[in-house]
């Protein structure tokens, strides 16, 4: 029986999505098992860089695979990002067709070949896994392909995927163009071949079948209405043929329904019945002092937390006071169950910090704990203060929560102005709030979210 490795690109389907429901189906995907989660590519260095740092902490299936650009800026930046990530992936999408690389890079073949050797050799330098994506392969000339191939496999790549982007080639005629190309990879040579084919006339899942059994061993599929081969059809395929065609893959099938179903909802693909878990609903803008403890429960709890009776007349109580003063909104509502909800003894408590920080320089914090009367220590570098200050007390704490939300806002006005910060961790589906207040608004950051982890480690201790 041969493994069939399943690359999911749905992230990459170019569809509008928030920062939260890209976590939230990278999440679900690993949950399928899938063998490669397929990131955006770096666009913001900022904020795209963030969220495959972020993805990369949690995925613990999945291969976790990123577009490594057209420079060595750019393969550096990618390797940054991913290098957490526990199977970490630089992917090179790159034409080989005459008109696509003089259409997308004004490029040559010489001079494609000579960039994509040097793209090659500075991602394998990093010892991760490389791919090379070789688009638009069915139109390219057979002799620069056949060239392609064997520079990949000189310089390292583990992954050569050759596309058929402009869906047009049959299925039988996919397979030959796929059988030829096996033929030139040696035998010995530890490279897997895969391939990507789009829908365009609406025999992609077919072709990649088809493929399969020709020799390719990677496929890329996504989630929903898209060019590529939908996950759940092709899974289907392998479910049910697997046998006579002599493959398996590691898809968590019993799993499969559940969770595309929630990803096409995240992705307003699908409207009825699917399970409307991963994102939370809002809660309604406004609450007065004439909100009872009825309907201030029933906002907490579309807010996503899970409160005791006595916590939440707590919450009611002190909301009431602030009611008194102005308008409610939401976000004041969460400082409200940060400041008075499950309030607990500290198992950690802030000893010291050093964050340093600057334009020239990378972002660093060392934070000193006491964690029942040890001092415990732990020094990290991450992307702006507040980054390295919260992979600091992952550092230290040993573990990871998921960053549902974070929150600063002055208290007091002037050079001397007192900050708030309200940190949300999210713990097995439950919402735990703290906050901080400091003149230092990264002091105050790093208590909010001391105070949080405290909640959850008083919650798991008396359970």
């Amino acid at each position: 029986m041969k493994r069939i490795y399943v690359s999911d690109m749905t992230l990459e389907s170019g569809k509008s999505l928030s920062f939260k429901e890209k976590i939230e189906i990278a999440r679900q995907i690993d949950k399928l098992n899938m063998d490669v989660i397929h990131m955006p590519a770096i666009v913001n260095a900022t904020a795209d860089a963030l969220l495959i740092r972020t993805v990369s902490a949690f995925v613990k299936n999945s291969t976790l695979s990123v577009p490594a650009g057209f420079s060595e800026e750019s393969v550096k930046a990618a390797y940054a990002a991913v290098s957490a990530a526990q199977k970490p992936r630089l992917s090179f999408f790159i034409p080989v067709s005459a008109v696509q690389m003089e259409y997308s890079l004004h490029k040559k073949a010489a001079k494609m070949k000579e960039q994509a050797a040097s793209l090659f050799e500075k991602a394998a330098s990093y010892g991760v896994e490389v791919e090379l994506v070789a688009e638009d392969a069915t139109r390219a000339d057979k002799d620069f392909l056949k060239e392609m191939i064997l520079l990949a496999v000189e310089k390292g790549v583990s992954v050569i995927t050759l596309c058929d982007d402009e869906g047009a080639r049959l299925p039988g005629e996919f397979s030959a163009f796929v059988s030829e190309a096996c033929a030139l990879i040696p035998k010995d040579a530890a490279v897997r071949l895969g391939v990507l084919c789009r829908n365009t006339i609406g025999l992609a899942t077919a072709s990649v079948v088809t493929a399969m059994q020709a020799g390719a061993e990677e496929i890329k599929c996504c989630v929903g209405a898209a060019t590529l081969p939908d996950i759940t059809t092709f899974a289907g395929v392998l479910a049910s043929c697997g046998d006579r065609c002599g493959v398996f893959s590691a898809i968590s099938y019993h799993e499969l329904q559940r969770i595309t179903k929630q990803i096409k909802w995240i992705c307003g693909e699908e409207t009825e019945g699917a399970i409307k878990t991963a994102v939370v609903e809002e809660a309604p803008a406004v609450y007065d002092k004439n909100d009872s403890i009825e309907a201030i429960s029933d906002a907490v709890t579309k807010l996503g937390y899970d409160l005791s009776e006595e916590d939440m007349k707590r919450v009611y109580e002190e909301f009431g006071r602030v009611a008194e003063k102005k308008a409610v909104t939401g976000k004041d509502l969460e400082a409200v169950i940060a400041s008075v909800a499950m309030q607990v003894p500290e198992t950690y408590r802030l000893v010291s910090y050093v964050v340093n920080n600057g334009n020239i320089i990378a972002s660093s914090a060392q934070i000193k704990l006491e964690k029942e009367g040890k001092e415990i220590s732990g020094i990290a570098m991450g992307d702006g203060p507040i980054d390295a200050a919260f992979r600091t007390l992952e550092q230290i704490i040993g573990y990871h929560y998921e960053l549902d939300d974070f929150q600063i806002q002055s208290v007091t006005e002037g050079r001397e102005a007192v900050g708030a910060a309200l940190v949300k961790l999210r713990e097995n589906g439950k919402l735990y709030s703290g906050n901080g207040i400091s003149t230092d608004i990264i002091g105050a950051s790093i208590r909010a979210y001391i105070s949080a982890v405290n909640k959850i480690v008083y919650e798991e201790a008396n359970q």
